[in-house]
């Protein structure tokens, strides 16, 4: 019986594809395969597969106070899956994600050969930077060190819907293309017990990364957003939401399925917009304003609560339907969701059930692309799960 392989580089995958399957698997764990070797001269550093964010930023900050790597916040991440989606995170409206700044790739492929950037080609260098994890190979990775200020500014406001807080999400929507791209600032909205009288509201979290001095960071938000100094998830937004549709969303946090619920809302823009959509798979670039990323906890492990919570994130999903990017409704890739379609798990899948998928984390262009470098470089689908990019006949040759 043949066993699929399952690489495993920090374990985050939303679905546990990296974990689990259910056709008899085994686990490439990479968790020793983590060394990092930070080069100060050509601003650049090596980073083994099952490394973490947290692990880099440590290494290089060890180095370099005025250098960095523009990645994620989940510093348990690991870098082998995060940066095979792409790689967002709080400095790339300034540098463009983590895809965008890898600059050369050490890859086994699945005849076992070990081929870096020059002798895998371009075609298959391209695909690895946002193609998605599992797809073509085990990889290390070099990566593009970025300038940052010796000193940059922080901040966390919170607000109630008590403090305006709908008004004030509904206003950052119109804003998000108007900050420097110095200047990340995202919301996080939960469920939570009132300060005032201890019922239970709703909180926005307007937290901030600002690549500078706080002197030059309170012009700006005194300019555009002066309402805020005084007062997993998974959608492209091109258009605001209206703010009916907002408090709409708030009474479904009240719902007792979503104690546990929280909207990430994360600002796009700045040189996002300036990066060709075509330089890598990933391709949520010029025109897209922000995401939010559907988050849905619980600890009940029964059936019913399973099934129960469930019912809860896919109703909001298709609350969202009107308000979000559209032909087709886009997604990324590393907020994996199984929802919105799967590959054969026997491994021959047809084009028609890979493209339901593949066309929403890739759009159609760049998952067809995906697809031709997959019939040359792994044939034989050895690298596979239930959303890798498939093997098909017709794209081989």
């Amino acid at each position: 019986m043949a066993c699929k392989l399952e690489i495993r580089s920090g374990g985050h995958d939303y679905e546990g594809l990296s974990s689990v399957s259910p056709l008899p698997f085994a686990v490439l764990d990479l968790i020793d395969l983590r060394n990092i070797t930070v080069d100060l001269a050509n601003k650049s550093a090596w980073v083994q597969a099952g490394a973490s964010l947290g692990e880099v930023y440590y290494r290089i900050a060890e180095k370099s106070s005025t250098l960095a790597f523009p990645a994620g916040v989940g510093l348990t991440v690991g870098v082998g899956g995060h940066f095979s989606g792409g790689g967002e995170g709080m400095m790339m409206r300034k540098y463009g994600i983590a895809a965008d700044n890898i600059i050369d790739a050490k890859i086994i492929n699945a005849e076992g050969k070990i081929l870096d950037r020059e002798s895998m080609g371009e075609d298959l260098f391209w695909a690895i930077r946002g193609g998605g994890g599992n797809t073509f190979g085990v990889v290390a990775w070099q990566i593009n060190l970025v300038d940052v200020p010796t000193v940059v500014t922080v901040f966390n406001v919170t607000r109630t819907l008590e403090q305006n807080a709908t008004n004030l999400v509904h206003r950052w929507q119109y804003l998000v293309d108007k900050f420097p791209e110095d200047l990340a600032l995202r919301i996080f909205v939960r469920r939570v017990n009132s300060s005032q009288d201890g019922n239970t509201t709703i909180q926005a979290a307007f937290t901030s990364l600002f690549l500078g001095r706080v002197d030059r960071l309170l012009p700006i938000v005194q300019q555009h957003f002066p309402e805020l100094e005084g007062s997993s998830g998974k959608n492209m937004f091109q258009e605001p939401i209206p703010k009916n549709a907002l408090e709409k969303i708030w009474k479904r946090l009240y719902k007792m399925d979503a104690k546990m619920a929280e909207l990430q809302f994360t600002i796009l823009g700045g040189k996002m917009n300036e990066i060709s959509e075509f330089s890598i798979p990933f391709p949520h670039r010029a025109g897209n304003l922000f995401q939010i990323h559907f988050a849905l906890l619980w600890h009940e492990e029964s059936i019913k609560e399973i099934n129960w919570h469930m019912k809860w994130i896919r109703e909001l999903y298709d609350f969202m339907a009107p308000y979000v990017a559209k032909h087709p409704r886009t997604a990324y890739v590393n907020y994996r969701d199984l929802d919105l379609g799967t590959n054969n798990i026997h491994g021959n899948s047809t084009y028609q059930e890979a493209c339901i998928w593949g066309f929403k984390y890739f759009k159609v262009n760049k998952f067809n692309r995906l697809i031709q470098v997959k019939a040359t470089v792994d044939p034989h689908n050895f690298f596979r799960n239930e959303q890798s990019i498939p093997y098909l006949d017709h794209y081989a040759g």
